[in-house]
């Protein structure tokens, strides 16, 4: 990769950084992140990420609030663009599927880092932050009750398609998530 230059000329480094984290954690595993191969997949020397995460603690915590960042601007932007009469059984049958085919990779990286807030606590307002955005978006076009339930069930049917090696059947996933809705759509 091509380095960049340092200090206000590369202002962007630490969010690059967090983001090969990312990158390495969808293609690798939590296990596999070191600060060197992060490093070398963001372009920067090994000092910068020291520099910005002191420990594989932060660079992991880094990882997360990014991954969890772009997952609920991806999920927040999705939502804008369905129309007020969408069918939502559909459109969330339809993300789930394009979240662990097309995106299975960054799917795979959000969940791991999620999987880690279990045992690392100073990680778990970042998971819970992201189940609260999830949330708030599906309450925006259910009710409060509705919506939470909805989202608890998108983050089962996410984490069981991406343990699976089968993909999931888009019409199975709908009937589920139309139950969810009160047979509403």
């Amino acid at each position: 990769m091509k380095r960049r230059q340092r200090g206000p000329a590369d202002p962007d480094r630490r969010e690059r950084i967090a983001q090969a984290a990312v990158t390495l954690v969808a293609e690798y595993g939590v296990h596999a992140l070191t600060h060197r191969k992060v490093a070398a997949e963001a372009g920067v020397p090994l000092g910068s990420t020291t520099y910005y995460f002191a420990s594989l603690d932060d660079l992991v915590a880094a990882a997360l609030n990014k991954a969890a960042e772009r997952s609920v601007a991806d999920l927040r932007e999705w939502e804008r663009g369905l129309p007020a009469d969408v069918n939502l059984a559909t459109a969330l049958a339809d993300f789930v599927v394009r979240s662990v085919g097309e995106k299975r990779a960054d799917t795979m990286a959000e969940y791991n880092l999620y999987a880690l807030a279990l045992h690392r606590p100073h990680l778990r307002q970042a998971a819970v932050d992201w189940d609260n955005a999830l949330a708030e978006v599906l309450q925006g076009r259910t009710d409060p009750l509705t919506g939470r339930m909805v989202a608890v069930l998108l983050c089962g049917l996410l984490m069981q398609a991406v343990l699976s090696d089968e993909r999931p059947v888009r019409s199975d996933i709908e009937v589920l998530i139309r139950r969810a809705l009160g047979g509403q759509g």
